[in-house]
């Protein structure tokens, strides 16, 4: 398994990114987001996607993220997005100059919910690992791109066969920033069954 970022697709291409092998950059428009109607009632549908097809059911993707986000909702992150009711982000949230939200968004049939803990707003960098299991997902973050904790296991209805995974970048509100995503890596499923559980198929 290989992440190749020449088989990457966008989704909403944002004005301005650089691509190379290992090193993605995005420069983020104002007023772009992904939320489904949940609490806020809106449906925000506008965040640039950059991902990558694939039919494996078990796989880890890894990726780092950097950012020099100020402005309140700036975010950027890993995301598997199938289509504009059905999504999962997991990313840094700027609020303010004293703290940001770390959390993840799981979108099914068109309703979000958001589940975060505050961290220190001096943070600029974050890890994340997506991996798969089927149709279940598990998303984590690392400080250090070593040692990984769990943010969110949840299931995906829409979330067997073909699937798409990358990274995105947006700004909610009238502001830009750039999101820089490197050590992007897809391989083995690091997310060992359970206790119990059947092994991996074939």
């Amino acid at each position: 398994m290989e992440f190749d970022v020449s088989a990457l697709k966008w989704t909403r291409q944002p004005r301005s990114y650089t691509i190379t092998p290992d090193r993605i950059e995005i420069i983020t428009s104002p007023h772009t987001d992904l939320w489904q109607r949940t609490y806020y009632h809106f449906r925000n549908d506008t965040a640039p996607v950059l991902q990558l097809d694939t039919e494996e059911q078990y796989f880890s993707f890894t990726v780092k993220t950097e950012f020099e986000s100020s402005h309140r909702f700036d975010q950027c992150g890993v995301v598997l997005y199938l289509d504009s009711e059905n999504w999962l982000k997991g990313s840094i949230e700027y609020e303010n100059e004293v703290f940001q939200h770390l959390g993840s968004v799981v979108t099914n049939e068109g309703y979000s919910d958001w589940a975060t803990t505050e961290i220190d707003a001096s943070v600029k960098s974050m890890w994340y690992r997506l991996s798969r299991r089927g149709d279940d997902y598990r998303i984590e973050c690392s400080v250090d791109g070593t040692s990984f904790r769990q943010m969110r296991i949840c299931h995906m209805a829409k979330g067997d066969g073909k699937i798409s995974f990358g990274v995105y970048a947006c700004s909610p509100e009238d502001s830009s920033f750039m999101a820089v995503f490197t050590n992007m890596k897809m391989g083995e499923c690091q997310w060992l069954p359970h206790d119990g559980q059947q092994p991996d198929m074939e």
